[in-house]
């Protein structure tokens, strides 16, 4: 499944919710920008095994170009915009890019160089101007919404934090298929598991460049329930939207845990969570629970 798929059924249910910003996404219009960056990325000439590669804050439209991609038969990297500039511009080097999406938010990540990132041929900003970079928006206005006869199925392909030394990615083989016709392996595994279906309501609590936010965020897109994107993690501002959204699921890490149990208990009690199901941890192992809590 994608969110394509559920446009005949809930076009106007919202897939991604930015409470920072207000900002929210239907799988309507979901499917629609990723259409028409799909048809841009295939007027510039890119075609099924090249590689896309974004920079980016948790932005509502990281999701876009990750269906994009999905839906063109390309591999995309998300890059760290943590990272220096010249850490980026590494992993968009050695990942093999072809295309450059940014955030202007993440411009402390984006090389601006003269003769920065030489295999790139394309680049487009959002959020703000950059300098030889196309304005996102007025790219996808080019294009219509019809759907596309052929939609190969794309893949991720993320790279370590490099603290063994240079970031390392694997290029995976591309899956054989269209994308409305074959789960990706994530869906296949983690939905029947964890219970993912329309119903969930899940809490995207991390930087979506690394592996399982973004994955995850793709999975529940993909079975048609609602993802809730924080900007960065709080841990007040954790439990007041899963009261306020009636969360379902969300995947942590156990640091995120220890800041919620340290809030007073007060603060704790003030919010409602009776709401969730599943709480996925990965990282690193819990602690043990300690006395007193």
């Amino acid at each position: 499944m994608y969110p394509g798929n559920f446009v005949a059924t809930t076009p106007d249910k919202a897939a991604i919710v930015r409470p920072a910003t207000g900002e929210s996404l239907t799988y309507r219009q979901l499917d629609e920008n990723s259409v028409r960056l799909a048809k841009y990325l295939r007027e510039l000439g890119l075609k099924p095994g090249d590689h896309l590669a974004l920079i980016s804050d948790n932005d509502l439209r990281v999701m876009e170009v990750y269906w994009a991609a999905l839906r063109s038969g390309l591999y995309i990297t998300v890059v760290n915009w943590h990272l220096t500039a010249s850490e980026a511009a590494y992993v968009v080097d050695d990942c093999g890019a072809k295309a450059l999406v940014v955030s202007a938010n993440a411009v402390n990540a984006v090389d601006l160089s003269a003769g920065a990132y030489p295999n790139v041929e394309h680049r487009l900003v959002y959020g703000g101007e950059l300098s030889g970079f196309e304005d996102y928006q007025k790219a996808l206005d080019r294009f219509d919404t019809a759907p596309l006869d052929d939609q190969p199925r794309g893949q991720d392909m993320l790279y370590s934090s490099g603290t063994t030394g240079r970031p390392k990615g694997i290029k995976p083989k591309l899956p054989d298929g269209q994308v409305q016709d074959i789960p990706d392996p994530y869906t296949a595994v983690f939905a029947p598991m964890y219970g993912f279906d329309s119903d969930t309501v899940y809490l995207c609590p991390a930087p979506l460049y690394h592996a399982a936010p973004l994955r995850f965020c793709g999975t529940i897109q993909s079975v048609g329930g609602t993802v809730i994107l924080m900007d960065r993690f709080d841990a007040e501002e954790a439990l007041a939207l899963i009261d306020r959204y009636e969360v379902t699921a969300g995947q942590w890490v156990p640091t995120m845990f220890v800041r919620m149990l340290k809030l007073p208990e007060e603060t704790r009690a003030k919010y409602d969570v009776s709401s969730m199901k599943v709480a996925v941890h990965a990282a690193a192992p819990c602690p043990p629970r300690s006395s007193g809590r």
